[in-house]
């Protein structure tokens, strides 16, 4: 990635972070209206990266509640089978 794509990347980490821990969503659109009144290619780096960023979290959430059910009802089924 170059320079803007990097820093606006490190930038969305730190404001997912942020609002994990203050529950503050309105972050984003402050953080936003910021770079774009310096760098409109700022701000949709920023955007971009965030986006993916939430996107990839959602998605590895299903994979790991999948996998999760997944052992669970591995584990009930052998559970079942060695006690019968």
């Amino acid at each position: 990635m170059g320079v803007t794509e990097d820093l606006a990347d490190e930038l969305a980490r730190d404001v997912i972070k942020a609002i994990d821990a203050t529950g503050d969503e309105d972050l984003v659109g402050e953080i936003t209206k910021v770079l774009g009144a310096s760098s409109q290619t700022a701000e949709e780096a920023f955007l971009t990266a965030l986006r993916v960023r939430r996107a990839n979290l959602k998605a590895r959430a299903i994979l790991m509640e999948r996998l999760r059910r997944f052992k669970a009802e591995k584990d009930a089924a052998t559970d079942t089978g060695a006690g019968g």
